[in-house]
């Protein structure tokens, strides 16, 4: 069966640089091609991504959502066929919290002008 072949997918990250390319199963979610990612990813970045919800998948211009599988992420529109997918991975900064102004790692929110006005 044609659906039950293997999709070969590379992941473009925000340097330019490239994970893969690499075969999957069709039955692969989003969410464990994130935590292949995540284990590849340097571990010393200060604002590298902690899980797989500080990062997104982008395919066609559609973000992947984590429960879904790659037959279901697909888009044969823009897709060759028998050809490499390229996804962007996107890294989300982390967030502050608005409780205390400090950020989700740890680190103390910086002020954001240092401008007085007279």
């Amino acid at each position: 069966m044609a659906s039950e072949e293997s999709i070969e997918v590379k992941f473009r990250l925000a340097d330019g640089s490239d994970i893969g390319p690499n075969r999957y199963s069709p039955s692969t979610t989003v969410g464990s091609l994130k935590e292949m990612i995540l284990s590849q990813l340097p571990k010393d970045e200060e604002n590298g991504p902690k899980s797989i919800n500080d990062m997104k998948l982008i395919n066609a211009g559609k973000i992947l959502e984590n429960h879904k599988t790659l037959a279901e992420s697909r888009s044969p529109v823009s897709e060759v066929p028998g050809g490499i997918i390229t996804m962007l991975v996107v890294v989300r900064p982390p967030m502050p919290d608005r409780n205390n102004d400090t950020l989700h790692d740890g680190s103390s929110k910086q002020s954001s002008c240092p401008c007085a006005i007279l």
